[in-house]
């Protein structure tokens, strides 16, 4: 059974970076097929993809967060990261770190932008919600 695990600092200042990291237990980041994805979901809205770090390290990032977000991993950890630079208020949402294919992710870079279905991920962290406010 893998299991995700988000952790960070729940309260981020406008201006500040939002760090976030994933923490995967019961199976390997490095799994063939398998892509590991940041997605985030703000109050009274549906889910958004941010990005994804694949089984071979290639990272992807939503065209609409490109210039503020960076995602990396740490395989002795077996961890992956979300930086979400620059943020304001509307970065504020619940962010879950999920498990997805490489063949959704290449649909996903395609249509970075349609709406999220849970059931493109079979493996789901609980979400941690992140407060960006002074």
């Amino acid at each position: 059974q893998v299991q995700l695990q988000e952790s960070g600092p729940g309260l981020v200042k406008p201006s500040q970076k939002l760090s976030l990291t994933c923490t995967v237990s019961g199976g390997s980041i490095t799994t063939s097929s398998y892509a590991w994805n940041w997605i985030r979901q703000p109050p009274g809205k549906g889910l958004e993809w941010m990005g994804a770090i694949a089984d071979d390290g290639s990272t992807y990032v939503s065209p609409s967060l490109k210039n503020r977000t960076s995602i990396f991993r740490d395989t002795s950890k077996n961890q992956f990261s979300l930086q979400l630079s620059s943020v304001t208020p509307e970065d504020t949402a619940v962010y879950f770190c999920a498990r997805g294919t490489t063949e959704r992710l290449i649909s996903l870079l395609f249509r970075p932008d349609l709406p999220q279905e849970k059931t493109w991920y079979d493996y789901w962290g609980q979400g941690t919600l992140v407060t960006v406010s002074s």
